[in-house]
């Protein structure tokens, strides 16, 4: 059964793993981890205004469609975390969807990241969607610089010693 955890509230014991007994950041080492399938799903949302929402909505955006664009984006960002986070461990990705749709609001975003390996693929899932996020913002700056890029969050996580984990409402 997946268990949920408060964002401020980390578990007993927890501790960073990114830091060494001086305090100093490092990279895990995983060599000894077994390879096994990882999964991760993160969500976003861009806020914008009614006037964007229909701009958007009906196709006729000067740089092209900007869902379309950022679903890209966010995909090629999860390709790259490694490249982007100074100690994430590269990763080969099996699979990766980016998700996004329209609502009264803005547009919510969702990435799905998997893989099968010795760790977990959650900062793919969450690069994919701030990458999709600021491509859109790109997309419709020129009409909206009040676009608002907000929750950037994990949803769930599945695999490793940790196993499952789901976030709670």
């Amino acid at each position: 059964m997946p268990r949920g955890i408060d964002a401020q509230e980390p578990p007993t014991g927890a501790r960073l793993t990114h830091a060494d007994a001086k305090g100093r950041a490092r990279m895990v080492d995983v060599s000894a981890k077994p390879a096994t399938v990882r999964e991760a799903v993160a969500r976003g949302f861009v806020r914008l205004a009614p006037s964007t929402l229909r701009l958007v909505r009906s196709g006729r955006s000067a740089k092209g469609h900007p869902l379309e664009a950022a679903r890209l984006a966010g995909i090629l960002a999860a390709k790259k975390t490694a490249d982007l986070i100074p100690l994430c461990h590269p990763i080969a990705l099996t699979h990766c969807d980016v998700t996004l749709k329209l609502g009264r609001r803005g547009c919510e975003i969702e990435a799905r990241t998997r893989t099968t390996g010795p760790t977990g693929v959650e900062m793919e899932a969450l690069t994919a969607v701030a990458v999709a996020a600021l491509t859109i913002y790109d997309m419709v700056k020129a009409v909206d610089r009040g676009a608002v890029i907000g929750e950037i969050r994990l949803m769930e996580k599945r695999g490793g010693r940790s196993g499952a984990w789901t976030r709670r409402a």
